[in-house]
Parts: C-alpha cells; sequence; structure tokens
C-alpha cells in the first residue's frame, strides 16, 4: 500500500521526481476608477525575471523545472537533459512557443507536468492535445495543482497519463475515476475511433 499521492498508468506510485517551485512573487496594484484595487491574477501572471533568477535548481536528482527556469538555464542543463534528469512544468496559460523553437523534438524531456493553479476552464485538456497530437509527446504527461476527481477520466482522454492528486485526498478513490466509463463513445487522444468503428453490431 502506497502512501503517495502520484497516480502513474492507472497505478499509485513513488515519486521519484524532485518539483521545483518558483519563488513567491508580489500581488499586483491596478487603478479602477480612481481607486488602487489590490488582487491576485490566479493562474494568470507569469514569472518575474527575479523569480527566475531566484529559483534554487538542484544540483543532482530528477528534477521538474519550471518552463521558463529552463528556458532561462538551457545552455547549462544539457547534460542533464541527455542523462533523462530534466523534466518540466508549464502552467496552463503558458504556451511552448519559445521551446519549441529551441528543442527539435519535445522527447527530450522524460516528463512534461501541466499546473492548474485554480481550475476555472478547460486549458489543460487543449494543453494535453496538443502535446500529443500536434507536438507528437510520447513520454509521461502528468497533471498536478487543482486537479478534481471527476475531471481525471477526461484527462485521461485527453493524453494525461500521470496524476498527482492533492495532499488532503484520497488517491485511491481518486483512481477509480480513471474507470467511469468502460468504452468512451467519441475518439480522442487514448482512443483514436469512436465506438462505432470500434463495435461491430452483430
Amino acid at each position: 500500500m502506497h502512501n503517495s499521492q502520484l497516480i502513474l498508468n492507472q497505478s499509485i506510485v513513488e515519486d521519484e521526481w524532485i518539483f521545483v517551485s518558483l519563488p513567491s512573487g508580489n500581488e499586483e496594484v491596478k487603478k479602477q476608477a480612481g481607486k488602487v484595487v489590490l488582487f491576485k491574477l490566479t493562474g494568470e501572471s507569469l514569472p518575474t525575471d527575479l523569480q527566475i533568477n531566484e529559483t534554487v535548481i538542484p544540483q543532482t536528482g530528477k528534477i521538474i523545472l519550471p518552463l521558463s527556469v529552463y528556458l532561462k538555464n538551457r545552455d547549462a542543463l544539457q547534460v542533464r537533459v541527455k542523462n533523462k534528469e530534466i523534466a518540466l512544468w508549464v502552467a496552463t496559460h503558458e504556451t511552448l512557443d519559445a521551446l519549441l523553437l529551441l528543442e527539435k523534438d519535445i522527447n527530450v524531456f522524460p516528463l512534461i507536468a501541466v499546473f492548474v493553479e485554480r481550475f476555472q476552464d478547460g486549458r489543460i485538456f487543449t494543453l494535453g492535445n496538443l502535446l500529443r497530437s500536434r507536438y507528437e509527446f510520447k513520454n509521461i504527461l502528468r497533471a498536478f495543482g487543482d486537479v478534481l476527481q471527476d475531471q481525471l477520466f477526461y484527462l485521461k482522454r485527453s493524453g494525461f497519463d500521470s496524476y498527482l492528486i492533492k495532499t488532503g485526498k484520497d488517491a485511491n478513490e481518486a483512481l477509480k475515476a480513471l474507470q467511469s466509463f468502460s468504452d468512451p463513445y467519441q475518439g480522442a487522444v487514448d482512443v483514436k475511433e469512436p465506438i462505432w468503428k470500434r463495435k461491430v453490431r452483430s
């Protein structure tokens, strides 16, 4: 029995990767109708140069780096990339354009994780589809952050095969959500053809 909160390929496993987070940033200030309004753009703000520069990169082990930190330190990390020690995480509002300009094949990364700070739309599903279909990413695709149990089946349909369940939630219960439907009707990333093409009527 695992105490882990990580699901991989419909099994609960121990996590062999070290997650690297960005240092906390300052809240943004905006003026509206003559008043100063303090608020945080949850899930929408991009890392600042200060955050990127102050991120501590472990010198050993398998690490999952923020995309912006990897791009800043790419040249210095190439040996570790070749040794399959570097993975990436990207927030749902970030794009992969800068990465794709630098990397001919994103399968140099054994894992890409997509972070949802607060679930409020379907961008994680779109990003999963893009990574699997357009960018032909074939390695582990992990969802983490504000990932809800009732989303797991649809994340699987979008190409995800790994899910980090939030602390306080039951990973064993979440695992059951991956079996919510026995045979999906529509075609998607995980099963390409719709059911009418897969089933032969007698």
